[in-house]
């Protein structure tokens, strides 16, 4: 369902971008930012004296929204941090990227990893916090390296440690690499993890904001989240938000893989229509047509050609069409793709990935794969669909956090709309695409 990412270049990603335009493998250091006005938006907030309410004001009024699934409104997030809390207080960039289909954050941190640092920097000035650490996907070593050169560098430069750019603001940022475990990228597993124990996500309430990492209050953003917040403080909030949409400031990188001629990662302006980014991805590979997309990672809702054809590439628009944009991995399929397989495929990894404390998906993820795998291979039963969405209704909304909705979910879309193939599949014993590769 996925193609190897291409060699990184300008094309892919796409005439909008901000966070990305005019990178190669060979500019992301510290004199290649500063060249392309790197830390002037640090520097802008400390040189005019801005409150924290003024930079958590502006964020508020570009309508950025979350980046790496749940798009919830940055401002509004930073604004949850207590402002009179006296002791420690931690920032977290959430850069466990596991989710199928998704490979945009790791490409930020190769080739501009100081946007993102001083997108934490600002984020810290904006709540107050000292300390941050950028919990990094322990798959991609060599991005954990870069990071950490990265780091050294604006450290050597002034832009971190005590009392930055002679001013009386101090914050200290920290690389932590994961070891891979997708649950990881659930943010209260993540802190877990980040305190040396087994990642498991935490009950909520209470909340990151008032109990996270080593129980002081913490604010998790997404690796692409803070990458945008430079571009906002210097530009200004209107000027992000009319990039996009109402609601749906800003521009979005999407990962686009599967059955497209140019697989890779492309920066448009949110509300672009589909047709427009599949066009930017060299249209579908060989000419096959079109038959479904999932348009927000694995774990989000199929939907069929039609309706995605229909569809802006924005939080509402998607969201109206039945799915969810989550982290922007777009996973094209043609025609010659069964369903079927596709669906167990995608069963099969989020019942390996459930870290098992909840009943209700370390048990239902087995009965789905289970029965998607019989299905597929010629042991179906008539009564399995029914039985698949009964499962499915009584994992989703029913575990601590979302990866037994991200199970559940798949399923229910997958038979809602291509229920005839796994019919044909049940009643004829083979799969209804004549020639699947």
């Amino acid at each position: 369902m996925g193609l190897p990412v291409p060699p990184f270049s300008d094309e892919i990603f796409g005439p909008d971008a901000i966070l990305m335009k005019g990178l190669s493998g060979l500019n992301w250091r510290l004199k290649d930012y500063e060249s392309r006005g790197g830390y002037r938006a640090l520097r802008k907030i400390l040189s005019e004296g801005m409150t924290s309410e003024q930079v958590i004001n502006i964020v508020k009024a570009s309508a950025l929204r979350g980046r790496g699934g749940a798009g919830f409104p940055t401002g509004l997030k930073w604004s949850f941090m207590p402002k009179q809390y006296s002791g420690n207080k931690y920032l977290v960039c959430n850069s466990d990227e596991g989710e199928p289909g998704t490979f945009k954050d790791r490409d930020l941190l190769r080739y501009n990893p100081h946007i993102v640092i001083e997108g934490m920097i600002i984020a810290g000035y904006a709540m107050g916090i000292p300390v941050a650490y950028n919990y990094i996907h322990g798959e991609i070593w060599d991005v954990y390296e870069r990071c950490e050169e990265a780091l050294a560098e604006a450290r050597a430069a002034g832009y971190l440690g005590s009392n930055i750019l002679g001013s009386n603001f101090s914050f200290e940022l920290h690389n932590h690499h994961g070891y891979g475990a997708y649950i990881c990228g659930e943010e209260t597993a993540l802190l877990e993890s980040l305190e040396g124990k087994k990642g498991q996500p935490r009950f909520k309430p209470p909340f990151p904001a008032s109990y996270g990492l080593y129980g002081k209050p913490t604010t998790i953003n997404n690796t692409e989240t803070f990458a945008a917040v430079p571009w906002i403080i210097l530009n200004g909030a209107e000027a992000f938000l009319n990039l996009g949409k109402p609601n749906n400031g800003g521009t979005k990188i999407f990962s686009v893989s599967g059955d497209v001629a140019r697989p890779g990662n492309y920066e448009i302006k949110l509300g672009t229509p589909f047709p427009k980014l599949l066009e930017m991805a060299g249209g579908m590979r060989d000419g096959v047509k079109l038959k479904a997309v999932i348009p927000g990672g694995s774990s989000m809702p199929v939907l069929p050609a039609g309706v995605m054809m229909a569809t802006d590439m924005d939080y509402d628009s998607i969201a109206k069409a039945g799915s969810m944009l989550g982290s922007g991995a777009v996973i094209v399929m043609n025609e010659t793709r069964c369903m079927v397989r596709c669906l167990l495929r995608l069963a099969y990894f989020y019942y390996e990935e459930s870290c098992g404390q909840c009943t209700p998906c370390r048990e239902g993820t087995g009965w789905l794969y289970r029965m998607v795998d019989r299905i597929e291979h010629g042991r179906g039963r008539n009564e399995d669909l029914d039985l698949l969405n009964d499962v499915a209704d009584n994992i989703q909304g029913r575990t601590i956090c979302a990866l037994g909705d991200a199970a559940a979910m798949p399923v229910r879309a997958f038979i809602k709309h291509y229920r005839g193939e796994f019919q044909h599949h049940i009643e004829h014993k083979q799969c209804l695409v004549p020639h699947y590769i």
